[in-house]
């Protein structure tokens, strides 16, 4: 037990409005490792303080280590865990990161049923600042490209309309990692970007972090943990990198290297299938349009299909209007070392190559892809 002087001043203490029942908690957690920031039930309870009826807690109980560490707030109103983060809703998220640092006590406010967005520090340090700017640029972002979306899924039609708006979130929090001079607010948007953990399809924003940190803060753990997760054997083919000259079964049966099949001034390589109902309307409305504009303009396009039967492939070819340019599979489905010598695992996917094979884009669809390729063809 901790005896604490009735004139001492609590290392955080903090004003909650709304308070209208017992039982209301907020938890200190420790985030151990880079995986553990705004990760539900893995950070580490450090202390607990319980609301009185006015609103108000206080933690005496912190980190005694001098240098300045992340720590989170969660705010508990029922019978969660301590640990317990709300991730899915993000206008109701319960907890908010905060720099803690020995001789700097914080004073905070929060409307309960609006713990993170509401969440206020009475004269920030710059970097605590800098963690509520991120903030409101998350809030902003949620409210601007998702928050009441909804997209029909029945026939997977509208899922990159929503992988487009997610990507518009994300690249909002990716602009604010890679501007910002501090390392932890640059550590919490890059969870806040992928709260899953996966970033396929931005992988060049880890690439970008590591490089970044790795000059400034080489021996930080979470740098080494970020650095890691970046390494170029764990990502999809980069922008910038040259694609890989694979050799590839084609529905003609012929193998051949895609070397061999690059056009002259741009290429795409498409990732699909004919299952995927996205991929085959990008098929019809994009890349038939495409193809017949610029291909005698130096443009091809070499599309890989994640196949198991022969026979559905080829209709969906046919129909698609899609034998007008490559095609090639190995008929072994998602299992296809394709994938892998590529490092993908998500459908639809392309990469726009130059003249050389070298990938300047990736992953665009629709009219962003037509706008692209319009651009580079009347260079």
């Amino acid at each position: 037990m901790t005896f604490v002087a009735c004139n001492s001043s609590a290392d955080i203490s903090g004003q909650l409005e709304g308070v209208n029942k017992e039982g209301i908690k907020v938890y200190l957690i420790k985030p151990e490792t880079l995986r553990n920031v705004a990760a539900s039930y893995l950070g580490k309870v450090i202390d607990s303080a319980t609301v009185d009826s006015k609103g108000k807690f206080q933690f005496y109980n912190l980190p005694k280590t001098k240098e300045p560490v992340l720590l989170e707030l969660a705010l508990q109103q029922s019978n969660n865990a301590p640990n317990y983060l709300e991730t899915e809703n993000l206008n109701a998220s319960n907890y908010m990161p905060i720099l803690w640092q020995i001789g700097k006590p914080l004073k905070i406010s929060a409307k309960l049923d609006e713990f993170q967005n509401s969440f206020s520090i009475k004269k920030p340090s710059e970097i605590n600042k800098a963690l509520l700017d991120l903030r409101d640029i998350k809030k902003k972002a949620y409210e601007t490209y998702l928050a009441g979306k909804q997209w029909q899924f029945e026939d997977g039609s509208e899922l990159l309309e929503k992988e487009h708006a997610i990507l518009q979130y994300q690249t909002e929090l990716i602009e604010f990692a890679n501007k910002t001079q501090y390392l932890m607010p640059a550590m919490v948007a890059l969870r806040w970007v992928s709260l899953e953990n996966d970033y396929e399809r931005v992988p060049e924003f880890l690439v970008n972090q590591c490089n970044k940190w790795k000059q400034k803060q080489p021996n930080h753990p979470w740098v080494n943990e970020l650095c890691k997760k970046s390494d170029a054997s764990n990502l999809p083919v980069l922008i910038g990198d040259k694609f890989p000259n694979l050799k590839v079964p084609m529905i003609t049966k012929d193998t051949l290297t895609l070397n061999k099949l690059l056009g002259d001034k741009l290429t795409i390589i498409d990732v699909w299938a004919s299952w995927c109902a996205p991929c085959r309307k990008e098929n019809r409305e994009v890349l038939v349009p495409i193809w017949d504009e610029y291909n005698d303009q130096g443009l091809q396009i070499i599309a890989y299909g994640l196949e198991s039967d022969e026979a559905s492939w080829k209709a969906a070819v046919e129909r698609d209007g899609a034998d007008r340019w490559s095609n090639a599979s190995d008929l072994q489905g998602d299992e296809t070392s394709f994938l892998k010598k590529i490092r993908l695992q998500t459908i639809p996917a392309n990469f726009i190559l130059d003249g050389n094979g070298v990938v300047i884009a990736k992953n665009m669809h629709g009219k962003a892809l037509m706008d692209l390729v319009k651009s580079q063809m009347n260079l």
